[in-house]
C-alpha cells in the first residue's frame, strides 16, 4: 500500500449519441421503427497521481484545438468537444495547482483523440511517457493507413516523445501502482491498480468501460468503438476479478454520475 494522493482534472466534455456508449442503446421496433437517438454529453477527465516516487499525469485530454481543425471535421461531429478551448491541459494542471514541469511522468492508457491530445506539451523533453507497445503500433497503423480506427490523430502523439514502452500484460513501474492492459476497446489499452494506504484499491479502466451499465449489465460499447468484442468480454472479466480480490473501487471512463462522485480525489 502507498500513501499517495490522486487529483481527478475536469478536461472538460464531448457530445455524442449514447449508441457509441452503449450498444443498441437506442433501436427500431415495429410499432416505433424511427425511435429518438440518446444524445447526451460524457466528461473527459484527467488524473494526477502524486506517488512519492513521482507525480504522474495520467492521460493528456483532448487537444484545445480540437473543435478549431486539430480533429477532422467528422470526429467533430461525432464527438462534439464544445469546450476544449477552454481546456488546455497546462491552464487545467495550473487549476489544480500543479504546472507541467511538476509532472515526472506521463501515462496514456491509448492514444484516441480525447486521451492523447496534450501530448504535445511534453514533446523534446525527457519526461517518460508510458504506453504499450500493441496502443503504440496500432494508433499509427490507423493514423497512417484507411485500416484499424478513425479516433486516432496523428498530429496528438506524433511527436518527440520519451515514449516508455509497456510489453506485458502488467507491469509495475512505481510501488504499488500496476499498468495492466485491457484489450477490447484497442488492442493495447491499458488500465491502472493503485493500492492506497488509507482508500484501499482503485483500478482505472480507461475506456474499456465508458459507463456504470457497460460494466453492472456488461453492455459493450458502440460496434465501431470495440476493436475486439471477445478481448473486451474478456476484459471485462478481469476487471471484475480484481475488484473482487481487492475489494476495490473501479472507475469507468466516461460516467457522468460517477464522475461528479469522485471529484476532487482520492486523499486530497
Amino acid at each position: 500500500m502507498v500513501e499517495a494522493e490522486v487529483h481527478v482534472i475536469d478536461r472538460g466534455g464531448l457530445y455524442c449519441d449514447m449508441n457509441y456508449m452503449m450498444e443498441a442503446n437506442t433501436i427500431g421496433s415495429h410499432d416505433e421503427p424511427n425511435p429518438d437517438t440518446e444524445y447526451g454529453e460524457i466528461p473527459v477527465w484527467n488524473l494526477v497521481i502524486d506517488h512519492p516516487e513521482a507525480t504522474i499525469l495520467w492521460d493528456t485530454g483532448s487537444h484545445h484545438d480540437a473543435a478549431d481543425g486539430h480533429w477532422p471535421e467528422g470526429l467533430v461531429q461525432a464527438f462534439y468537444p464544445h469546450d476544449a478551448s477552454e481546456h488546455r491541459l497546462d491552464d487545467d494542471l495550473e487549476a489544480a495547482g500543479y504546472s507541467l514541469d511538476d509532472i515526472d511522468a506521463v501515462f496514456q492508457s491509448h492514444l484516441h483523440l480525447d486521451h492523447a491530445g496534450g501530448l504535445e506539451f511534453f514533446a523534446g523533453t525527457d519526461t517518460p511517457v508510458y504506453v504499450h507497445e500493441e496502443e503504440l503500433k496500432f494508433a499509427y497503423y490507423s493514423a497512417k493507413t484507411d485500416e484499424g480506427s478513425s479516433a486516432y490523430v496523428l498530429d496528438d502523439f506524433d511527436h518527440d516523445l520519451n515514449w516508455r514502452v509497456l510489453h506485458r500484460d502488467r507491469e509495475e513501474h512505481f510501488t504499488d501502482l500496476e499498468f495492466v492492459r485491457f484489450p477490447g476497446h484497442t488492442p493495447g489499452l491499458t488500465g491502472s491498480v493503485i493500492h492506497l494506504d488509507d482508500e484501499g484499491t482503485l483500478v482505472f479502466t480507461g475506456d474499456q468501460v465508458y459507463m456504470d451499465e457497460n460494466y453492472e449489465a456488461g453492455t459493450p460499447l458502440g460496434g465501431p468503438l470495440v476493436w475486439g468484442k471477445t478481448e473486451w468480454a474478456e476484459s471485462l472479466n478481469r476487471i471484475r476479478e480484481l475488484e473482487r480480490r481487492h475489494d476495490a473501487e473501479v472507475v469507468f471512463g466516461h460516467d457522468p454520475e460517477q464522475f461528479a462522485a469522485i471529484q476532487p480525489g482520492w486523499g486530497v
